[in-house]
């Protein structure tokens, strides 16, 4: 996998906060008037917001779904700390600076995918199947996790998928909607969820597949780390192709400071990796060892 980067379409917009929703779990979801971050951003992108007009570092923050036609562009975020306080007292109607998109994208797959993602992890899934929905004959399946209440209504789906244990069947309705079967995973015991990991979803959903499915599948994942290595370990399991969106502090998001750098196998050995320009996807075999 070749992934590529995208320096040259990083715009800086003064962009219209047109909504700014709040959800349990300290959770919000932000949409900008950003047409030419709109016109760009590919699934596993992101943007670098700044936050207060008085806060000089901005966050990095990824993008859930862009509108090209009407020039909006989604953000899903949880408040934990200064910066993404500061964001979440941001009213509709004000303006905002976004610099963006920034970063490699996902490097879809002909076949199947199975996309995870887990917490502030699910907006690049929820993007990524935006776009796979549109191929003809392209197989997809999402779980997603959440240790808060999830930031949407948890839905039954219509969707029948081999292998998930009995009553998990609580779904995402928008991706239900685009024809996209989901499920969804939690410790906290939320009805129709799977009472564990996205990787206990995962599993069962793969080991419902033939040999020759599982050479035609990519995973497609973003989420906190250990869940990131958990998802690796997985595919090795089941020697399946990963991609791995890292999550990772900031403070240029542009290469300039290389302060999120990683280290990445290659095959001249161990490089350090710019999570911000160099990623944030990567081949998640050559980020994640084995465990």
């Amino acid at each position: 996998m070749q992934m590529k980067n995208h320096r040259d379409t990083i715009f800086v917009e003064d962009a219209l906060i047109l909504s700014h929703e709040e959800y349990e779990g300290e959770q919000f979801v932000m949409r900008v008037h950003a047409p030419k971050c709109a016109a760009e951003a590919k699934p596993g992108q992101f943007s670098h917001l700044q936050v207060d007009p008085l806060q000089p570092l901005r966050r990095p923050i990824s993008i859930m779904r862009v509108s090209v036609k009407e020039g909006w562009v989604d953000f899903l975020y949880k408040r934990v700390g200064q910066g993404t306080s500061l964001l979440s007292q941001r009213q509709a109607g004000e303006n905002i600076s976004i610099m963006g998109p920034i970063g490699n994208r996902f490097e879809i797959e002909s076949g199947r995918s199975l996309l995870i993602g887990g917490g502030v992890g699910m907006p690049p899934m929820i993007f990524l199947a935006d776009e796979l929905r549109h191929l003809d004959g392209h197989s997809c399946f999402a779980v997603l996790g959440s240790e808060v209440p999830f930031p949407f209504t948890p839905k039954p789906s219509q969707h029948i998928v081999d292998g998930m244990d009995e009553g998990v069947i609580a779904a995402m309705p928008l991706l239900d909607d685009w024809g996209i079967a989901s499920r969804l995973a939690s410790l906290q015991g939320y009805a129709g969820c799977q009472q564990g990991y996205v990787t206990d979803v995962a599993r069962n959903y793969l080991a419902q597949r033939t040999r020759e499915e599982l050479d035609d599948t990519t995973i497609y994942s973003c989420g906190p780390h250990p869940m990131l290595q958990a998802v690796v370990d997985l595919a090795r399991e089941f020697d399946v192709n990963v991609q791995t969106s890292l999550e990772e502090f900031m403070a240029c998001a542009v290469g300039g400071c290389a302060g999120c750098v990683v280290p990445v196998e290659s095959d001249s050995g161990v490089q350090m990796k710019r999570v911000c320009v160099d990623g944030p996807v990567f081949d998640g075999r050559l980020v994640f060892s084995e465990s």
